[in-house]
């Protein structure tokens, strides 16, 4: 029997805005007149709860708005001929309603809450809004099952082990900016091929391996498709 070769995939707010979602990037770093750091800190939640939840909901409620796009779902087609193991940035859930099978969500999920004293539970919401007042099992009020500036992202040791196995990486639609995410792409083993889809300019000519797709993500993936089934 063939071993499938691995494809880890990192992938960033790129992928998802061809979808429609909005990212703080785009709006420069607001959201209604509220800087980031007001809505998405433990400061942000012990200082005003509702403007918090209120941000959540509304993000939350775009999401049953949109759909997976053509990148998501080329994604996919590539679990014909590899294991293919996606890293995400990402808090929505656009790669699993394409059919992807692997996700690993290091910054949180906008679907899901969890309590606010308890990290231990953790649900998935029913429909789009959580209130004040809404409680885990415990009595402690539910907040976003988000990770938050400020906030350690506890799932990077094991992004980190599943990167060091890739055959293949691919980054889609991130800046590199963003640690400790952007830091994945040292975990690659010497040699392993690298593929950064992305409109924007990289200065990456220190790794010899890297093949730059410069395209959003859905033609830059649709371009790396082509060239990994044939």
């Amino acid at each position: 029997m063939d071993i499938k070769k691995r494809i880890v995939v990192l992938t960033g707010a790129g992928v998802s805005a061809e979808s429609g979602i909005r990212t703080f990037r785009d709006s420069g770093g607001l959201w209604e007149d509220h800087d980031v750091m007001d809505v998405a800190t433990p400061e942000a939640w012990e200082r005003n709860m509702e403007l918090v939840l209120r941000f959540y909901n509304q993000r939350r409620k775009q999401l049953y708005e949109v759909s997976p796009n053509a990148a998501h779902y080329a994604l996919v087609e590539l679990e014909k001929k590899y294991d293919v193991r996606i890293i995400t940035q990402n808090v929505d859930d656009l790669h699993e309603r394409a059919g992807s099978t692997h996700v690993m969500h290091l910054h949180g999920e906008l679907k899901k809450v969890r309590s606010s004293v308890d990290e231990s539970l953790v649900y998935t919401l029913d429909g789009w809004e959580l209130k004040v007042g809404d409680t885990c099992e415990k009595g402690y009020q539910l907040r976003p099952h988000i990770v938050w500036f400020g906030e350690p992202v506890d799932m990077i040791p094991a992004a980190a082990q599943l990167t060091e196995t890739a055959d293949i990486l691919v980054v889609i639609g991130t800046s590199l900016n963003v640690y400790p995410a952007a830091g994945l792409i040292n975990y690659v083993l010497p040699g392993t091929p690298i593929y950064l889809i992305d409109p924007g300019h990289f200065d990456m000519g220190h790794i010899t391996t890297l093949r730059f797709i410069k395209a959003k993500a859905t033609e830059g993936v649709g371009t790396l498709l082509k060239e990994l089934l044939d």
